[in-house]
């Protein structure tokens, strides 16, 4: 008899050997890569062909997740092409310093007052929910490392930021789930988990992209890097970024992003090494979303989807049609967007794996019984509509959105001459 694994090898090359024959097609369809792999793992599950039958615990989950993350994270960084001045980023500051928090509050308030759940809980299920996914969106963020498209750039680094700096709001939903008494832990929470976690982040993120950037320069006077292995330089860097500030009691998520940024400034002269770098981890990145995306479709299950799926549903709403378009609204009051811009950027706040992690990460935490399962159920729930509702919008979406910028362009031309 044949192991399940040799199962499991074949259903997942075929998998990766369909979507690689028929990207040119797929791409055409209202489909995301994303809804695809979680069709195809809940096909592989229990109520399908039974090849995957595991169920991995949270640990598994968060290490798994958190892999797929970081690479995602150092991508987006490497496609930040613009200037470290605040004009340059203001549409990144308006989404995560008004938008996340809105998020955020709004969430916790549809828990407590629509869900039952006390504060803490409230606070935890709004700080999973609320960080837009870099892994799945990959379909509304900056295709390459020129990219300059003011949309575009908002959603990628909304992504890459939103998923490090959501983990303050995380320890805040853990604390208060612990002990309601805010006095007693408010001030490591200020003092640790805000101001040390987020500036050793920041610094360590640079300082390590630098020190690599630095070594691998002079080495390369010496005698060059293998051409074979010279891009494995990323995978380096986002491994020493990510564990050398989670040692410091840092952000490492953080920190990737940032290592990212610094290695694209750094290599500001020689794009094609940044464009390396990046197909690389873009790469490596697709291929663990194909395992992380295939076991959270098998981890569906039929009784606990019903149980939870009006209070679910009631998040859904108001995440997908209220929370994040009016938030994204007032966040953008009195920029230059046009409200194409504005519709578009409210309406992609796809979630997923950073969820993931956050999910995992509470439920090795603390967060359990009663009140772990249902928020356990409601973020895998609205991940599957996420998946679904922002997979099967985002084609059409950006193929009109990129029609209307082309028609600008065509008629600036036309002004000019």
């Amino acid at each position: 008899m044949i192991d399940v694994y040799i199962f499991n090898l074949l259903a997942i090359g075929l998998l990766l050997l369909s979507v690689t024959v028929f990207s040119g097609w797929i791409k055409r369809l209202p489909l995301s890569y994303a809804l695809i792999y979680l069709v195809v793992g809940i096909f592989m599950g229990p109520y399908g062909i039974r090849l995957i039958m595991v169920r991995p615990d949270a640990n598994f989950l968060e290490r798994l997740s958190e892999l797929v993350v970081i690479i995602s994270l150092f991508s987006c960084g490497l496609k930040m092409n613009r200037p470290l001045k605040l004009w340059a980023w203001q549409t990144t500051a308006r989404l995560i310093g008004f938008l996340m928090p809105i998020s955020i509050v709004a969430l916790a308030v549809v828990g407590r007052l629509f869900l039952g759940l006390d504060w803490g809980a409230a606070i935890l299920l709004g700080a999973i929910l609320a960080p837009t996914d870099p892994v799945l969106a990959s379909e509304v963020q900056l295709s390459h490392v020129e990219d300059k498209d003011e949309l575009r750039f908002g959603l990628t680094s909304e992504g890459g930021l939103n998923d490090a700096l959501a983990f303050p709001f995380v320890y805040f939903g853990l604390y208060a789930l612990k002990d309601s008494n805010v006095n007693n832990w408010i001030y490591q929470w200020l003092v640790i988990d805000l101001i040390w976690a987020i500036a050793a982040g920041i610094g360590m993120g640079i300082v390590v992209a630098l020190a690599i950037v630095w070594l691998e320069k002079q080495l390369h006077r010496v005698r060059p890097v293998d051409e074979l292995m010279h891009d494995f330089i990323a995978l380096s860097t986002i491994f020493l970024a990510y564990s050398l500030t989670e040692v410091i009691n840092g952000y490492g998520f953080l920190a990737v992003f940032v290592a990212g940024v610094t290695v694209r400034r750094s290599y500001s002269r020689d794009s094609e090494r940044t464009e390396a770098q990046l197909r690389l981890t873009e790469r490596v990145e697709k291929l663990l979303e194909v395992v992380t995306i295939l076991l959270v479709g098998s981890l569906l299950r039929i009784e606990p989807s019903l149980q939870f799926a009006g209070d679910a549903l009631i998040v859904a709403v108001f995440l997908l049609f209220i929370i994040r378009p009016v938030g994204t609204w007032i966040s953008t009051i009195g920029s230059n967007f046009h409200r194409s811009k504005r519709l578009l950027m409210g309406w992609f706040g796809v979630r997923g794996v950073g969820s993931v992690y956050y999910l995992a990460y509470a439920l090795g935490k603390g967060l359990e019984g009663e009140t772990g399962e249902k928020i356990a159920w409601i973020v895998f729930l609205n991940l599957v509509i996420s998946a679904i509702v922002h997979g099967i919008s985002a084609t059409p979406l950006m193929n009109w959105y990129e029609s209307k910028v082309e028609k600008r362009k065509v008629t600036l031309r036309g002004d000019r001459s």
